[in-house]
């Protein structure tokens, strides 16, 4: 590989740290919420709401059922309007925290629903209010699963990234395809993909070793 090609990679790589970043962190600010509003407004919930959580429930499920490829054509009008282009890194940050965000939120969902239920009793019987439940019952006992679950998040944006190469997103996919694909340069591609498996390790590994610490905790 050339110096030219290896910097290129270099950028590249810069290029989907920072895509899967900024959304990953986006997905957690918004999914984590969502999430806890799902668990809050079910049946049996501390702020039960058949209503609100069909509605939440049925907008989540719309957004995770449309492949991410066509909601990323999907949403380049708004792409547009939010960052002034539908190319180039900051661009595919748009679609891939909207389809992030969903994703998560039924991840964290599934985490604070395995909460004990006895303990959200125990605190209310206390005088505990919403807010003291969700502080010290209910994201300090989901946390280990949270944090799971945003690994996996972060992983499959890693992923995403790479797919929204196809329409000049920048990072590690739009190498591998403008050089790798279309220019025969088997080389770059293979350099790509293990790239892509390290990024995935690593990311893997770090959420492993921070999800055991708060095991043990």
């Amino acid at each position: 590989m050339t110096p030219i090609m290896f910097n290129l990679l270099l950028r590249s790589l810069w290029e989907t740290i920072l895509m899967t970043g900024a959304s990953g962190l986006i997905s957690l600010v918004f999914g984590l919420p969502l999430g806890l509003a799902l668990v809050l407004t079910n049946k049996g919930g501390i702020a039960e709401n058949a209503w609100m959580n069909g509605i939440l429930g049925a907008i989540i499920n719309g957004f995770r059922s449309v492949p991410f490829i066509i909601l990323l054509v999907a949403l380049i009008p708004l792409t547009r309007l939010i960052v002034g282009t539908a190319l180039g890194t900051w661009a595919a940050i748009v679609p891939l925290a909207i389809a992030a965000t969903p994703y998560y939120a039924r991840i964290a969902e599934v985490s604070l629903r395995e909460v004990d239920r006895g303990l959200i009793d125990a605190v209310r019987a206390m005088g505990g209010n919403r807010w003291t439940i969700i502080r010290e019952v209910l994201v300090p006992e989901a946390l280990p699963g949270i944090v799971a679950g945003f690994t996996v998040t972060l992983v499959t944006l890693i992923g995403a990234s790479a797919m929204a190469g196809a329409i000049g997103a920048g990072g590690l996919g739009d190498l591998a395809i403008r050089y790798g694909y279309q220019r025969f340069e088997t080389a770059v591609m293979v350099a790509v993909v293990a790239v892509l498996i390290a990024l995935v390790c690593g990311i893997q590994w770090v959420g492993d070793r921070v999800v055991a610490k708060l095991d043990h905790k």
